[in-house]
């Protein structure tokens, strides 16, 4: 296990920076040797990482969520598989290269200075704890690229009215696409938000018997949740669409990107386990 866990961790910098290789020859120069291979080797992966993470926990006896380093790497994770999600709903395989790049430095970072640690607090080890961190971080790193594609959607929207088109306008799926592909990816993390948040509700009384509910990091993650909600519901009921909507998803990115590093770096509580 352990030789499985050491090949991996080797090996997945290297298939991430193949796969930034494949995407980005596709997006600028059409190579069908690269075009038939990307989505291939995008899968491979996204299977061998979630070996990893299982072979870490197994392993080790806990979930890879204890060092800033092993969450890194989960996080490379989540992207990869968002994306995989949104590459075969949408049919659309050229924008892999813009989502991939921050996939490729979290695992090379995490593969840099990872550290294996046996001894860690016990209320660490508890798998449910594991489920609910991963379902968070895949459903925060969904959320951002939906605000990556939304972005992506005011780049285009902005050669358009100012007629002047760019490499972006050439190679990028259409507005339409764009507002679809950020739509999707916006409630694949919804829906892992609401998970992550379910499961904390029933973990956070077991593992600390009391808790605050006015806790600040608590508040953001309602806040975030209540926010998508509103957006996710006005797309469907009051037909919201276009840049308007695309605003909201990236809109609703910042404010999560607030919570999740201020406000739990320096006002929650229960969430700091160290």
């Amino acid at each position: 296990m352990n030789t499985i866990v050491d090949v991996l961790n080797i090996l997945l910098p290297l298939l991430y920076g193949g796969l930034l290789c494949l995407y980005g020859r596709s997006f600028f120069k059409t190579v069908s040797q690269a075009d038939n291979l990307k989505t291939l080797v995008l899968i491979l992966t996204v299977v061998l990482h979630l070996v990893y993470l299982l072979a870490r926990t197994v392993l080790f006896n806990h979930p890879p969520i204890t060092t800033p380093f092993e969450i890194m790497t989960v996080i490379a994770f989540c992207i990869a598989l968002a994306y995989l999600y949104i590459e075969v709903v949408s049919k659309v395989h050229g924008t892999g290269m813009f989502v991939l790049i921050p996939a490729s430095l979290f695992q090379v970072i995490s593969t840099l200075f990872i550290r294996d640690l046996g001894q860690v607090p016990e209320i660490l080890r508890s798998n449910l704890l594991g489920f609910h961190v991963t379902s968070a971080l895949l459903g925060y790193t969904a959320i951002a690229v939906g605000a990556m594609y939304g972005l992506l959607y005011l780049m285009l929207y902005h050669d358009i009215k100012s007629n002047h088109f760019s490499v972006i306008y050439k190679r990028l799926p259409n507005l339409e696409k764009l507002e679809s592909m950020s739509f999707r990816s916006t409630l694949f993390g919804f829906l892992f938000l609401s998970i992550a948040i379910a499961v904390g509700f029933i973990w956070l009384p077991i593992a600390f018997g009391e808790i605050f509910y006015s806790d600040p990091k608590l508040v953001g993650t309602m806040f975030i949740w209540g926010l998508y909600a509103i957006g996710l519901v006005s797309k469907k009921v009051a037909g919201w669409h276009g840049r308007k909507i695309v605003v909201l998803y990236v809109s609703g990115f910042i404010v999560a990107l607030f919570s999740i590093t201020f406000i739990n770096f320096f006002f929650s509580s229960f969430h700091q386990f160290y």
